[in-house]
Formats: C-alpha cells, structure tokens, sequence
C-alpha cells in the first residue's frame, strides 16, 4: 500500500515515518501544514519551513500548505492537502505521529475515513519514558529548539539530545511533573539526521531567553551536508 506521512520535521513525525519504513510501507510523499498562529491545535509551528530540506534529505517529494491555524478551518485546509495526496500520489493510507492527543488523531481519522484511507499510528499511548528512549536509540538525532516548563533547563536548547540526556530530562519530569516527551508543548525539536536521511542538516543559531522558564534557539543558517 502507498501511503502518505504528516510530517513537521519534529522527533515524533520522525521516528513514526521511520517505524512505517521498517515495516515496509511505501512512502510516497509527506503532507506539512504551516499554521499562522503559534497556537494552532493540530499543527507544528517552530522550524517548520526547514522540512523542506528534510524532505529533500529524505529524498520525498512534499505537499506543503500554509493554514491560517484557527481551530476548524486548519481541519479543512488538511483535508485538501489529504485530498491532493491521494489525487496525484494515489496514496491508500496516512502515517500519523499522534501520541495523547484525541482531538488531532480524530480528526485524522475522520479525514482518511472520508477518503477511504487506512491509518498507521503506532506511537499512540505509548509510555512517554519508553518513547522518548526508543527514539534516539532508533537513532533519530534532533535538538531542542523551544523550551516551555518549569524544571526544564535552557542547558538543553539547541543541543544535540543524547540517551544519556533523555535520562537526564526523564528525572527532571519526574521532579518537576512534565511530560518527558514534550506532549504537552514542553519543548519543540528539529530532527537534524535519521536513518532514513540521505544528508543530514547542519544548524548554526543562537539561544534567545524569553522567560525564566522560556528560551528559543534561534536558527540563523541551515545547510544539508553529506553524512
């Protein structure tokens, strides 16, 4: 089957379309929507433009669509891309990265079953801690781009995210009560290299200090190199 894969450049779009990988499906092209509001439902808004070098290191083309982010009309402006993809790639299915959100998964779900599409989810309700290490240790390598809990060092912002700091930022959420995954918009990633990548991203910036328990790493310059 051909299958199309909502893809944000982030470590759990990431690592589900790698998992879709080695179970063998046919990935044919990537959906990315570009919310206009940081505080879309469904969307991905940080470092969101440079999927388009991710897509390019995946060697995939991409459906990229700018959505105004309100709640309702985003749905719509998916439904379009979902649309096209299966118009001009003939895709049978859709890989989503859903982890606890019922309110993005149903209405993935609601869109494939309007065209008639399976749907490949398998990271939803997994143990975050579990997660979180399957990843890097999949070797996904991303960095933390955004930062938005408390007991969540800035330390970490723009840093390569080793095993070693998973298990560091697995005893913080414990502490201080986060989600380790950064479900619940604790931190946002870029996954700069993967299995699957042909190149891999090279990211040069500076880190901004918003708040005391907000930072952003401000990427300045991104290149794909070879690996």
């Amino acid at each position: 089957m051909k299958f199309c894969a909502l893809f944000s450049g982030g470590k759990d779009s990431t690592y589900v379309l790698h998992l879709a990988m080695l179970k063998g499906l046919e990935i044919t092209c990537l959906i990315t929507l570009k919310p206009l509001r940081e505080d879309s439902w469904m969307f991905h808004y940080p470092s969101i433009d440079f999927t388009k070098l991710q897509a390019k290191a995946l060697n995939l083309p991409q459906i990229f669509k700018v959505t105004s982010g309100v709640k309702g009309e985003e749905i719509k402006d998916l439904d379009r891309a979902v649309k096209e993809a299966t118009e001009k790639y003939n895709v049978e299915g859709i890989v989503v990265g859903a982890l606890l959100s019922d309110y993005q998964r149903m209405n993935v779900m609601m869109i494939a079953e309007k065209y008639g599409l399976e749907t490949y989810t398998p990271l939803w309700r997994k143990d975050q801690k579990e997660y979180i290490r399957d990843v890097v240790r999949h070797g996904i390598k991303f960095i933390i781009t955004e930062i938005n809990a408390f007991g969540l060092p800035m330390k970490f912002l723009g840093k390569e995210i080793t095993l070693k700091d998973v298990e560091e930022i697995i005893r913080y959420a414990e502490k201080y009560k986060f989600n380790p995954a950064f479900e619940g918009g604790e931190a946002e990633t870029l996954v700069i290299d993967a299995p699957m990548f042909k190149k891999k991203l090279r990211v040069k910036g500076r880190i901004l200090r918003i708040s005391e328990f907000s930072g952003r790493y401000v990427i300045e310059k991104v290149e794909l190199i070879d690996k």
